[in-house]
Parts: C-alpha cells; structure tokens; sequence
C-alpha cells in the first residue's frame, strides 16, 4: 500500500496513485479539470494532495459515461456539487434510456428480417427502412393534422392526437416494428386527388364545435373500453347516449329517435380507417395480450349499437 503523500506529487506518480496513464492526467490537465499547483524549473507538472482524490472522481464520473462539460459543472459546482451530480446523472440515465430504446427497436427489426420468409425480406427491408430506430411519431400526427377540422383549438388538437397516434412500443415484438411500419407506410401514402375525404361531421360543426365534439367522443370511446376489454357485445347504455349526445350537441340539435337515425346513416356513409386503427391495435398489444381498445375500436362498437337500435325504430315506424 502506497505510503501517505501530503507534499506536491508529480505527474507520474499522481498517475500511478489514481490507476491511469499519465497521458490522461496531462489530458484533464489541459482541458482545466485538474489543475497544477506549479511546474519545476525543468517544467515538469506538479500537483496538490487533493488533486488524488479530484482524480478519482474525474475518473468515476467517465466510468459512469459523463462527459468533460458535465464532469466540469459538478467540479465547478462547489456547495451545489450534490445537485449538479444529481442533474447529470439523470441526464446521462435518460441518453442511456433512449440508446437502449434505438438498441431493442434495431434488435425486433433485425429479428423481424430473419424470421420471414426469403420472398418477403426484400419487402420487409423497404418498410422497416423507412422509420428510425425508435421510429417517430410525427408522420402520424402529421396525417391527423390534415384531417382535422381546420382552426381546430390547439389544445383540443393536443387532447386528439394524444389518443391517436400510439407511441412505439419500448420493447418491441418483431409483430409491432412491422405495424408501425405499415402504419407509418400507410399515414405518408400520397393520397388521391388535392384534399381528403373528410367526414360530414367536420363540415356541419364550426371549428370550436369540432372540438367540443372530439372531446365528447373521447369521454364515449372511454365508457365504451369498459365494456370492450370485458368482451361484451355492443349494447346501449350511457356509452351509446354520450357518443349520439356528442353529435347533438355540436350540431346544435336534440337527440331525438330521427336525430340518431339520420346520424347512423351519415356515420356509415363517412370515409372509414379502420385498417389504420387495426394496425394501432398491432403496435400496443403485446404479443398474447388481449387487445387494448383504440378510439377506431371504440367508435365501430357504438355504431353498431347505434345502427341496430335505428334499424329497430325504422322497421317500428314502417309497422
């Protein structure tokens, strides 16, 4: 064991005290985080007791991946040093998380290519291709920013896409890179024609009525996950009176037995995603898992209730 040093120390020897090259101590030295008490007349490096310990601890915080700014902030923090290692460690915990996350999204990719079939591989390899690692999620916000009712509030458009664009999975089955990527494919399709189809509830609802309406629907496709996730057949109830009163409400009308049979046909006839909210389901269920209910789940299950209870009125009305 090294006998106590309370005098200058030399580079070499400050170097074999801490376990490192004297290549790294001339390296911190000149970069300011390990400052020299003096220098000999022949201009050799010497060093305080206490630049061992300050060694050591430059030497700790690179083993745990910081780097010379951050390790500089805690040595420069003095009284605060606690909660400048606190903010760096945090911040070099959420660089590693998204590292892993890039890593285990590249490792389903890669499992996805070696487990299909050779014809399908050149294909997969173009899809997957085209969505990072984790992939992002701005060409989906994008798509339901053109469908959106124009001037929409920008909290109420915050609150939609919340609920519709689903975030990747952080550990990915091979199955869910695969429906992120079609779903990415099918959200940046050039679509027919200069505008989308549009749904007729856009065009009778003002851009504020849109968004009471989105809210309203939100509120109905959460009563109706209850009954969803148990299995349960589509049935009225208070789901199926929040969903037809969401329409009412933003068209200025009462929910009347006429108002839901008008809104049961004008909701069939409007432009469909269904195969964008199957792929949803895809990319948050997990392999095994029951599905977890999307919005898209949510809405065919009320329509269904609602076109059965219309058709039940309509053949009423023609006895």
């Amino acid at each position: 064991m090294p006998a106590a040093h309370d005098g200058p120390l030399g580079i070499g020897e400050l170097a074999e005290r801490a376990g490192v090259t004297v290549k790294t101590v001339r390296f911190y030295s000149d970069g300011g985080l390990l400052p020299e008490t003096a220098r000999t007349s022949g201009g050799h490096r010497r060093y305080g007791p206490e630049a061992l310990d300050r060694l050591r601890l430059i030497r700790s915080l690179r083993a745990l991946g910081l780097g010379v700014p951050e390790i500089r902030r805690v040595l420069d923090a003095g009284d605060d040093a606690d909660r400048a290692l606190e903010d760096a460690v945090a911040g070099q915990l959420r660089t590693l998380g998204g590292q892993l996350a890039a890593l285990r999204w590249r490792e389903a990719a890669l499992r996805l290519v070696r487990e299909c079939a050779p014809e399908e591989r050149a294909g997969r390899l173009r899809l997957i291709g085209t969505v990072g690692a984790p992939p992002s999620t701005a060409p989906l916000a994008r798509f339901w920013r053109a469908w959106l009712p124009p001037r929409m509030p920008s909290r109420a458009v915050t609150a939609f896409l919340d609920a519709a664009v689903p975030q990747p999975p952080a550990d990915p089955a091979p199955a869910q890179v695969l429906a992120f990527a079609r779903l990415n494919a099918l959200t940046t399709r050039p679509c027919p024609g200069s505008t989308r189809p549009q749904p007729a509830a856009h065009r009778m609802a003002d851009s504020r009525g849109a968004a009471v309406l989105y809210a309203a629907l939100a509120e109905a496709y959460e009563l109706a996950g209850v009954p969803l996730r148990r299995g349960r057949e589509p049935a009225a109830g208070e789901a199926l009176d929040c969903f037809v009163g969401a329409y009412s409400t933003a068209y200025g009308t009462r929910d009347t037995p006429g108002f839901r049979r008008v809104l049961a046909r004008q909701l069939a006839a409007d432009p469909r995603l269904d195969r964008y909210w199957d792929l949803v389901t895809e990319v948050v269920t997990p392999p095994g898992a029951r599905p977890e209910p999307t919005p898209g789940a949510a809405h065919d299950w009320l329509l269904t209730v609602l076109t059965a209870q219309t058709a039940g009125t309509d053949r009423g009305t023609a006895a």
